[in-house]
């Protein structure tokens, strides 16, 4: 039997911005703590993403002291700040691909700075702690909640599915690409895909769907430049009903605390 072990975990505070790696986080009903919790809207209240803008890629975020900050990565004397807390209470409704949901502007002066920065209106939402956005109903089993993220609390990723991934490439990439929250050791590559239910040290995970990949992976996290690999190789094994999966979706089933090192044991097989 593989043993499976949790590598790394990854927050990325504000949607389609930079993420960060942790030694331990604290798992929340709308998954990772500081996950996904702001985002960016245009006028319209339309979520803004990497897919249209691949300049959100240099932006880096990083929280400490009670303030969040966002720091480009080429010029870090292009920056912005505010505190955790911080909201104008002055709701926001925002679309988040087919969900509605309602957001807090964070600070004008903040929203200015990245409005500047991306060139056109935007502003900066966070979600209030009484927001109920409800994954999709097909998948939930419980009522579960989920975030500013796509669809649902949490994903994982075998670093063997990367690893086989860039066995094919002639250029590897870094994980950041795939924007996981947990990456873990063993196991052939895409063995997630057939986890139905199993456990990260003590706390109890479903495997709801695979993740369907789109453009924002041909997008290097580093230098903001778009590509067409992976997508062109990973189309070319891993398509699905005409969608490109990688990596599993996950609902939790209790919360709690999620350690590096924490072994994951499989309950349930797909």
């Amino acid at each position: 039997m593989n043993k499976f072990s949790l590598s790394e975990i990854y927050v990325y505070p504000i949607k389609s911005l930079g993420g960060f790696s942790l030694n331990e986080a604290e798992l929340e009903e709308k998954g990772l703590k500081y996950d996904r919790r702001w985002m960016l809207v245009d006028e319209n209240g339309t979520f803004i993403t990497q897919r249209k803008h691949f300049e959100l890629a240099l932006l880096q975020v990083s929280i400490a002291d009670g303030k969040l900050t966002v720091t480009h990565k080429l010029t870090p004397a292009q920056y912005t700040s505010f505190g955790l807390d911080e909201d104008t209470g002055i709701a926001v409704p925002v679309t988040i691909w087919n969900d509605t949901a309602t957001g807090v502007e964070v600070n004008p002066e903040v929203s200015n700075w990245f409005s500047a920065y991306l060139k056109f209106q935007v502003k900066l939402v966070k979600m209030p702690l009484a927001e109920k956005r409800f994954v999709d109903r097909d998948y939930a089993t419980n009522d579960e909640i989920v975030s500013f993220a796509d669809g649902y609390p949490c994903l994982l990723i075998g670093q063997s599915a990367l690893n086989g991934l860039n066995e094919k490439l002639q250029e590897p990439v870094l994980m950041d690409r795939f924007r996981p929250n947990f990456v873990f050791t063993g196991g052939e590559p895409h063995e997630e895909d057939h986890f139905k239910t199993f456990y990260i040290g003590d706390i109890l995970f479903s495997a709801v769907k695979p993740c369907a990949r789109c453009v924002l992976i041909t997008i290097d996290q580093q230098t903001g430049e778009k590509g067409q690999e992976p997508l062109r190789t990973l189309a070319s094994y891993r398509t699905v009903n005409k969608k490109i999966m990688f990596g599993q979706n996950l609902l939790p089933q209790a919360l709690g605390t999620i350690r590096i090192g924490d072994e994951i044991k499989v309950v349930d097989w797909k």
